[in-house]
């Protein structure tokens, strides 16, 4: 019995290892890439000749106009700060709302706001390109950095359902404590609710940092060709065009590996709220 019981502990480990060399092997290979020293796209084989760091020293290289991956690495930066700020704070206003409050048409709303969840973003993108242009917010670069940032964090608020979630398991009798003591609901939100609401706060920002940092398909319709505008998803992408590819490829790989370092620090610094907030507890 005993036996059995240990071949199966490591027939579990080995599926285990397996699967995490399966999950870990595409990274490897873009890390990889990033540090071959032949240039052009395809090779014959994985383990690069010649190992270099001049993909990352080009890739900053800001001397060619066509690829100006710094501006478009501070593009992007900007657009993602702007996003999660405003995102987080519609999404914790309205989960708070239909946590707390109780009114006559809460819950059609919420019925409502379930059934729109379950569209794809992208099914309203014509709608919103033309509303955008009919406002004149593509008329210039910079307008349609701000259209983008209006529509990253225009509809965040629809995603407030794992918010709310949590804020139910905050015991209401704390609100209402701190309202026989003389609170508004405002200093309750912001002086109880919020401290004890730190893993679900984490877990929106990195979600809502996430979506414009990586987002590809609604840049690119906003943007059109303004080049100087581009998010790094559209100047990665850029450099795998047919005129480009061949000499941009092992930079293309470098620039993923750079793309990934803010959200890796963001993750490790905040991994023990992020678990929290995915959990639903709560500490106080």
């Amino acid at each position: 019995m005993k036996l059995r019981k240990n071949l199966a502990n490591i027939a579990s480990h080995a599926l285990l290892a397996v699967l995490g060399l399966i999950w870990v092997s595409p990274i490897f290979y873009v890390m990889l890439t990033s540090l071959r020293a032949e240039g052009g796209s395809y090779k014959s084989y994985i383990w690069p000749k010649g190992f270099t760091m001049d993909n990352y020293v080009n890739l900053f290289n800001t001397s060619n106009s066509i690829i100006d991956f710094k501006r478009w690495f501070l593009n992007t930066l900007v657009i993602a700060i702007f996003s999660t700020v405003i995102s987080a704070f519609f999404v914790v206003c309205v989960a708070y709302c239909m946590s707390r409050l109780r009114f006559r048409m809460r819950k059609p709303f919420l019925n409502f706001a379930m059934i729109l969840g379950m569209f794809p973003g992208f099914m309203s993108m014509v709608a919103v390109y033309y509303i955008l242009k009919g406002l004149g917010f593509l008329e210039t670069g910079v307008l349609k950095q701000v259209a983008l940032v209006l529509v990253y964090s225009g509809g965040a608020g629809l995603g407030f359902y794992i918010a709310k979630g949590f804020l139910d398991t905050i015991p209401k009798a704390i609100d209402e404590a701190a309202y026989m003591d003389g609170a508004t609901k405002w200093q309750t939100l912001i002086h109880i609710t919020l401290p004890l609401s730190k893993p679900i706060i984490t877990y929106t920002l990195l979600t809502a940092f996430m979506g414009p940092w990586v987002d590809y398909i609604f840049a690119k319709v906003i943007m059109g060709n303004d080049a100087q505008y581009y998010t790094i998803a559209i100047g990665l992408w850029t450099m795998l065009e047919q005129e480009y590819v061949e000499y941009y490829y092992t930079q293309f790989y470098a620039g993923c590996v750079m793309i990934s370092i803010p959200i890796a620090i963001l993750f490790l610094f905040t991994q023990k709220y992020y678990v929290e907030g995915v959990s639903g507890a709560v500490k106080g």
